[in-house]
């Protein structure tokens, strides 16, 4: 992997070293799934930044984070959207992070130029630098965009795989996760941080195996020290990483060929329960899972109803599906049956949905 001219053709697992926006502007049209990006955020510091102890922080004041004024941000922020706009795939989107000094001008530009905005994600910093001044809160998060290329874009989200790493709960949109700290921060010769902004692998990977598949090509135009890269090359996905400063470009080529990637079981996407074959309940009772003339319960026990040899249950004088039992006997407007009615096994209830998924099963191995 080394740096390179401007190509012709898609150069995937390379460092392009100059300017993002020339660089997206010379790649094919449509061809990447992915964008992450982690612009220079004006911080507009305006001399040192010191402790109570008069010592001197090492703050963010390199001149790839000057603009002149708001205008020139803003010009900026166009002229890069625009250009990460033109390469995504008619079904890509997009990451950015910033802060408060920046994140809600680029929220505006991206709307401005048709994205879709699906949420913001607010980065709990678990170990974030404090206030020194004490004249401010302390500034604990980062604000991430996710936005898909337009209104009707049909991104990728794997939303049953996060709920299943959390403890089988919906991933929330606030993510509580350490700075990079520790032998995941490079440090040149002298022990000085090589990038005064690099950011967590562990955030890179949230996003990634929330909104990529392996095999997506993952552009960074801001690539800095490669953690879109490792990440990527970590989870079999391919990556294009866009950077100015050469410095940051050799450091991250080094990282990025010291990545051993994990084993393609240990990233391999999870199926979708969308995408999983239908089973109607009566498959249950003609396989003999259930049995026409048999209870089911909730969780608690709090209501029963009677399963039918047509496959829907009666409950009172009402007959239906499990879902439509379900809500009548709640006094809801929907239920999902699956997950809400279960039946006596071995002194246990048991899902009605893992007795599909015995079906399911059979059906796969057929």
């Amino acid at each position: 992997m080394k740096a390179t001219s401007l190509p012709l053709e898609l150069p995937l697992d390379q460092i392009l070293v100059g300017d993002c926006v020339a660089a997206m502007n010379a790649l094919p049209p449509a061809s990447v799934d992915l964008i992450f990006a982690d612009p220079p955020y004006n911080l507009q510091l305006g001399g040192d930044l010191r402790r109570p102890d008069d010592s001197l922080v090492d703050a963010v004041d390199d001149d790839w984070d000057r603009f002149a004024s708001f205008a020139d941000y803003d010009r900026f922020t166009r002229d890069w959207l625009a250009a990460a706009r033109r390469v995504l795939k008619p079904d890509g989107a997009l990451w950015v992070i910033g802060s408060y000094h920046n994140i809600f001008r680029v929220g505006a530009t991206l709307q401005d130029l048709g994205f879709w905005v699906l949420n913001d994600i607010v980065w709990r910093k678990a170990n974030p630098m404090p206030n020194f001044r004490g004249r401010r809160f302390t500034n604990a998060h980062e604000t991430l965009i996710w936005a898909a290329r337009g209104e009707n874009t049909k991104y990728t989200f794997h939303y049953e795989a996060l709920k299943g790493g959390n403890d089988d709960l919906q991933m929330r949109s606030d993510w509580y996760l350490p700075l990079c700290t520790g032998d995941e921060r490079l440090k040149d010769e002298s022990g000085a941080k090589v990038h005064p902004t690099q950011k967590p692998e562990a955030l890179l990977a949230r996003v990634l195996l929330s909104a990529s598949n392996p095999g997506d090509v993952i552009l960074d135009p801001f690539f800095g020290t490669g953690t879109t890269g490792a990440v990527a090359k970590a989870l079999g996905r391919r990556f294009i990483g866009l950077e100015r400063d050469p410095v940051y470009a050799k450091a991250a080529r080094e990282r990025i060929a010291a990545v051993t990637p994990l084993s393609p079981e240990a990233f391999a996407t999870a199926p979708s329960k969308r995408s999983e074959p239908r089973v109607p309940f009566l498959s249950l009772v003609e396989a003999g899972l259930v049995k026409a003339g048999e209870t089911v319960h909730d969780e608690k026990r709090r209501h029963k109803a009677m399963i039918r040899a047509d496959g829907t249950l009666m409950l009172g004088p009402a007959v239906g599906s499990i879902h439509k039992v379900g809500a009548l006997a709640q006094g809801l407007p929907a239920c999902n049956g699956w997950t809400f009615w279960h039946v006596e096994r071995e002194g246990s209830l048991t899902v009605l949905d893992a007795l599909r998924g015995e079906i399911r099963a059979q059906m796969a191995a057929a």
